[in-house]
């Protein structure tokens, strides 16, 4: 005997399979989100709750919701990591019956239901209140940093574009330089050489001709800026001084009694200074009072 904890062995089969229940624990927060979406009215919300005339029958929209919010309650964000949390979370099996729908499926109805999403987060908030959740007088707002899908090598402002051309135009004068260099030696390697260079030099002129196009393309913006990726992410300051990153800045209202967010929006505004009053307001509005203390950190 080794005196250790033996798991089942992997090859007994059993003459009456367990259920997908029993390993489901009554606390489990799924069963939390299994009752709720089921509870909602997901036509009224905005949902699409009839399939369309294409052939193969589509994911009912409660089934994808529920994906979704259990994606959200743990962190899941990508569509391709769900489809695999689909395929081998338990959790997932239960909730969705173990249907595992493709990434693309996700994205589409992320895409698709976003407004109507929205009202389902307002349903939630008017459950909590239901409940007591929330102490109704006050809250605390602030604004978080996420990035985008977009490089950072294809997000540009006008500070940005302006060092880039001048380290065109510095590599330009030194290739001209060693162009002339070659010229002088007038050998076999310094003709070969000067062949690569001037290949060099045409392959930085396109770059420069790209740049003027995509800087009048930036100042047609009202804010001056471009990404080429995610056309709404934007370059935002960083707490690390002197970095940047291409995302958005996610305004959330939290109540201070269970900290539970009752409000929340995205925007692509770098700094918080304007979003307080506005914030303050969807709070007010979604809570259903007249008076509601706010906080917000000075910094």
């Amino acid at each position: 005997m080794s005196g250790f904890i033996k798991g089942e062995n992997r090859q007994q089969a059993t003459l009456f399979p367990e259920r997908l229940d029993d390993y489901i624990t009554e606390e489990n927060s799924v069963r939390v989100i299994d009752v709720f979406i089921d509870s909602l009215k997901l036509k009224k919300l905005g949902f699409a709750t009839k399939p369309k005339n294409t052939g193969r029958p589509g994911y009912e929209p409660a089934l994808m919701l529920k994906l979704y919010v259990h994606g959200y309650l743990n962190r899941v964000q990508s569509s391709r990591r769900l489809e695999r949390e689909a395929q081998r979370n338990v959790e997932l099996m239960w909730l969705m019956g173990r249907l595992a729908p493709d990434f693309k499926t996700i994205a589409d109805f992320r895409k698709d239901n976003g407004d109507a999403i929205k009202q389902v987060c307002c349903e939630f908030v008017l459950l909590c209140k239901r409940l007591n959740l929330l102490s109704g007088t006050a809250i605390a707002v602030d604004g978080s940093k996420f990035k985008a899908q977009n490089n950072g090598d294809r997000a540009f402002s006008k500070a940005k574009i302006k060092r880039s051309r001048e380290k065109i135009e510095k590599s330009i004068g030194l290739y001209l330089d060693e162009i002339k260099t070659a010229d002088r030696e007038d050998t076999e390697q310094s003709r070969k050489k000067k062949s690569n260079l001037e290949d060099r030099l045409a392959e930085v002129r396109v770059e420069a001709e790209r740049l003027e196009l995509l800087e009048k393309e930036l100042l047609a913006t009202p804010d001056q800026q471009l990404a080429l990726t995610d056309p709404d992410a934007r370059i935002m300051a960083t707490r690390a001084k002197g970095s940047a990153m291409v995302g958005y800045n996610v305004q959330s209202a939290v109540d201070t009694k269970n900290h539970l967010i009752v409000a929340h929006e995205v925007t692509n505004v770098g700094n918080d200074r304007s979003a307080l009053f506005d914030m303050a307001n969807n709070a007010k509005s979604v809570l259903e009072v007249d008076e509601l203390e706010v906080l917000a950190y000075r910094g």
